[in-house]
């Protein structure tokens, strides 16, 4: 962004006129191109005169608008690009933590697959009961490893994709900060020159003005573009394991934690969101802060499984729930949360609060407890593909199944949600019109 030389700015005065070097001459200007002449290059009648002066003073006040205009936009635009350089360093950053994160996903599914693959194969061998040979005990041992070697070239591909990614991602997010911070350096040093510009008389502002105005205005239209990365859901978990479906249990709602917006079917499998409360009597257990309702079932030991049709909610969440004396308490669940704004999906894990890289819609969601090895895992039942999973929880004491749909602030809500059955599809949605008694 340097400035031209002053020989190639006396090149492009008007006729090729050029003055000898005269100690600080006053200064007139032609109106045609704004570039500045010595006085002595005027006809003798013209220098000083009144008329060419107010032309100079006036001209340098439109051009001191125009700077004025000019730098206010710069400005702006300078806030802006500082803005987006901060949010690609954060980007850098985030996308740091969600590849780690995707990693310890991917590791924590395969051990599962691993432990729910092995149980599957001692099911089997006992389901002979004591009527097996040594060789098909041998054959059933070679299936397992063979799987196994299977599923772990499987994952460690998922793992390499999406550590190409990752770099990918990353070299995007640094080329895009390198590129911002040079468009920053350049505007900074143009609205620095512009201020100083709007400071000066008349004579001295009106020196290569119009390059000025040209080097503000290239700037100006330079785009503020943040990098485009690719999503690392691409690098998404398919498959479930088949040992879910043995696992899959029949929840029941339990009635008498319903919230009073809440309305609960006959066989308490489906519950629905009316924007009026109804008259239900009052129990310590019922939820009064949020539209939410819990599983009669609680589990404090094994593995446990179940889905949930959310197809028909715009917004729910779906996890466990540890019972406790402070029934607000966001420590006491372990949630994912699906919400729809027009055609946009979005899905939020808790604990902590983040972000899940999954924009297609669900309709129907698994949920896997495995209270040994504290473990939640939440699946697209009907695409078998894993969306999120937690480790590491710290159970404690008894977890329960936890639903909830959104209240509205107005107007008309339907939602619904509906817990399916095991083995059987598709899943019974029918709600009732009429609460059940709590």
């Amino acid at each position: 962004m340097s400035k031209r030389p002053r020989s190639q700015l006396e090149q492009d005065t008007p006729g090729g006129v050029r003055c000898e070097t005269r100690p600080q001459p006053p200064q007139l200007f032609h109106s045609g191109d704004q570039m500045a002449v010595c006085g002595h290059s005027l006809p003798p009648q013209e220098r000083g005169s009144p008329v060419v002066m107010n032309e100079v003073s006036e001209m340098a006040e439109n051009y001191r608008k125009l700077f004025q205009e000019m730098l206010d936009t710069l400005k702006e635009k300078l806030e802006a690009a500082k803005i987006i350089l901060a949010d690609e360093q954060e980007r850098m950053v985030m996308m740091q933590k969600e590849e780690q994160n995707f990693k310890e996903m991917i590791e924590s599914e395969y051990s599962i697959r691993i432990r729910l693959i092995t149980e599957e194969n001692e099911m089997n061998l006992r389901s002979l009961q004591g009527g097996f040979s040594l060789n098909l005990t041998q054959t059933s041992q070679n299936q397992l490893m063979e799987f196994a070697t299977n599923l772990k070239e499987k994952f460690q591909e998922t793992l390499q994709r999406l550590n190409f990614l990752g770099r990918e991602n990353m070299k995007k997010l640094k080329d895009s900060e390198v590129r911002l911070s040079e468009q920053i350096c350049s505007l900074q040093q143009i609205t620095t020159e512009l201020e100083k510009k709007c400071r000066q008389p008349a004579s001295v502002l009106l020196q290569n003005a119009k390059y000025a105005l040209e080097r503000s205005q290239s700037l100006l239209h330079q785009f503020l573009q943040p990098a485009q990365i690719t999503d690392l859901s691409l690098c998404q978990i398919t498959g479930m394991s088949k040992m879910l479906k043995v696992l899959q249990r029949p929840i029941t709602l339990d009635p008498k934690t319903a919230h009073p917006y809440l309305v609960l079917s006959e066989d308490l499998r489906s519950v629905k969101l009316r924007n009026m409360q109804r008259g239900v009597p009052g129990h310590p257990e019922r939820f009064d802060f949020s539209a939410t309702v819990l599983g009669v079932q609680s589990f404090t030991s094994g593995r446990h499984y179940w889905e949930v049709d959310v197809g028909k909610a715009a917004q729910w969440q779906l996890g466990v729930y540890r019972s406790s004396t402070v029934r607000s308490s966001s420590g006491n669940k372990v949630l994912l949360t699906g919400s729809l704004m027009g055609t946009d999906h979005t899905f939020w894990a808790f604990p902590p609060f983040k972000r899940v890289s999954l924009r297609e819609q669900v309709h129907r969601v698994g949920v896997f407890l495995d209270y040994e090895y504290e473990q939640i895992s939440f699946y697209d039942a009907a695409k078998g593909s894993l969306i999120y999973n937690f480790s590491y929880l710290a159970f404690q004491g008894a977890l329960r199944p936890i639903f909830s749909l959104s209240i509205s602030s107005g107007g008309v809500n339907s939602d619904s949600l509906s817990i399916c059955l095991p083995h059987v599809s598709p899943c019974n949605d029918t709600v009732s019109s009429q609460p059940s008694s709590a």
